[in-house]
């Protein structure tokens, strides 16, 4: 059986990416053909053995809206041939067997958090056409497929909500590398870090309020003075360094840049903290986990449901800076209930593994072919 794959990236740089890049690995472990549609593939997986189909983004188009139509229709024929077609959310005019979900666009339209219910510019508005436009072009894609995949229990309720029925759904949670997110010695002096210190991690995207560190940041003000936060992510440009200084914590922030060595920066982290305020199912609740990182989120944050009450808190109201700034207090002081949920945080993890995610995807394959 050939597979085809197609979304924009196929690699570890993004969490969609890395996704498909570990059911590709999977897929050629099993000796299946894999043909990927991408604009660009991680070099081991053509070493491997996978058929590299390259569709390069036109860098001439004005807007990343009409690159997306571009590319959606150059990626049709290049699939034209494979027996079963993984699509993820809407990157292509053609029909596909499993659509893989990492994203609602009309959740996040609809969502109170949306830039452009609080900030009217020109930005915000061109963010509100993108959305609304993708929210049409994914229901079109949903209807396109015969199996859609929820990469969490809020994407599979989103998806209900949408229209898809339940009984087309099917929810299959992100994976991790265990071994490669693992707890270990750590040199914090090779981010900036202070040594006999406790430090927070979060990390994310910078350039979207999303993302809520703008509640954190108000959490650290509320919380104890002994509490530092390691920051990952492109700052410069952002509001962010400003309001640590305004609220009096610029000494307790420290903004490390965007990283691609996170193993050996979670392992420089006491905990993590991450209460997004609107989130599909991040990768990187799973790799604090699995480094051994007890874990701060919110309901609002796709993927909460495997925080369990003894690997970390989930916070009901992602703005509520008084409960976050209680639980940042409670893992600052209580070492040894940190010590405790590193353990189970680890043993968490461990059940999601990426080759049992692969698999659930590669026999949803079989399943639609057969």
């Amino acid at each position: 059986m050939r597979i085809g794959i197609v979304t924009r990236r196929v690699g570890s740089n993004d969490g969609q990416g890395r996704v498909n890049m570990e059911i590709a690995r999977e897929a050629l472990r099993q000796g299946f053909a894999v043909r990927l549609v991408c604009e660009s593939a991680d070099a081991s997986l053509a070493a491997a053995g996978a058929e590299v189909v390259a569709v390069p983004p036109p860098r001439a188009l004005p807007s990343r809206l009409l690159r997306d139509q571009l590319f959606a229709l150059r990626t049709k024929p290049a699939l034209e041939g494979c027996d079963a077609v993984l699509a993820n959310g809407f990157c292509s005019f053609a029909r596909s067997d499993v659509n893989a979900v990492h994203f609602v666009h009309r959740a996040w339209l609809s969502s109170a958090h949306h830039p452009w219910r609080h900030h009217r510019d020109a930005r915000n508005f061109y963010a509100r056409v993108y959305g609304g436009v993708n929210a049409r072009l994914e229901r079109s894609a949903f209807k396109r497929t015969r199996q859609v995949v929820a990469v969490s229990q809020k994407i599979r309720s989103e998806l209900v909500m949408c229209g898809v029925p339940s009984e087309r759904i099917t929810t299959i949670l992100n994976g991790v590398d265990s071994d490669e997110f693992a707890p270990g010695a750590a040199d914090r002096r090779a981010f900036g870090l202070p040594e006999n210190v406790t430090i927070a991690l979060f990390a994310g995207d910078l350039r979207t309020p999303r993302k809520n560190l703008d509640g954190i940041l108000r959490a650290m003000a509320q919380g104890p003075a002994f509490l530092h936060l390691a920051v990952a992510g492109r700052h410069e440009g952002t509001r962010w360094p400003d309001m640590a200084a305004a609220l009096g914590i610029a000494g307790r922030v420290h903004f490390v840049g965007f990283r691609r060595d996170m193993p050996a920066l979670m392992r420089a982290a006491d905990f993590f903290v991450f209460p997004s305020r609107y989130e599909a199912c991040s990768l990187v609740l799973l790799e604090a986990l699995a480094s051994g990182l007890p874990v701060i989120t919110a309901a609002s944050a796709g993927g909460a449901e495997i925080v369990s009450d003894e690997s970390g808190f989930v916070l009901p109201d992602s703005e509520d800076t008084h409960a976050l700034s209680s639980a940042l207090k409670t893992l600052c002081e209580d070492g040894s209930r940190r010590l405790a949920m590193r353990e189970a945080a680890r043993r968490i993890a461990a059940s999601h593994g990426w080759p049992a995610m692969a698999r659930k995807y590669l026999a949803l394959l079989q399943a639609t072919h057969a």
